[in-house]
């Protein structure tokens, strides 16, 4: 069986790449390859806020807020942290792109974090998940 991974937009593929090396055409794997090294500082920044059990459950809890909004207090007392861990860790999402301070003491999941969180966190797991199954079959 082959696996791949597809994006869909709206019902219409938007992107498609198969998951094993031996599906792809050699040149086309090369030159993703070499496009990856090139963002290899994006991706270290994105992988890095999320590397961290702490900065995981930040997100998550901003993910479920509705407006995405949550104040320093709110992250110590929601999750019982002290206000050193709150700030390093708050740190590093923003350094990431994953979180935006707002205010003074507000900080709001973007966009850009909503997605990333979701892709990284979720969609990583499952892809993790099928993989796990494909090798077992």
């Amino acid at each position: 069986m082959k696996l791949k991974l597809r994006l869909i937009q709206d019902g219409k593929t938007v992107f498609e790449m198969p998951l094993s090396p031996m599906d792809w055409p050699r040149e086309e794997l090369e030159h993703e390859f070499d496009a990856a090294e090139r963002d290899f500082q994006s991706f270290s920044k994105i992988f890095d806020a999320l590397a961290h059990e702490t900065r995981l459950k930040m997100m998550r809890r901003l993910v479920q807020q509705e407006d995405h909004t949550m104040s320093f207090a709110d992250f110590m007392r929601d999750l019982d942290l002290n206000p050193k861990t709150v700030w390093e860790n708050s740190k590093k999402l923003e350094e990431g792109g994953l979180l935006e301070k707002t205010g003074r003491g507000k900080y709001n999941c973007s966009e850009f974090g909503q997605a990333a969180f979701i892709m990284i966190s979720l969609a990583l797991r499952r892809l993790m998940e099928s993989l796990e199954e494909t090798e077992s079959i």
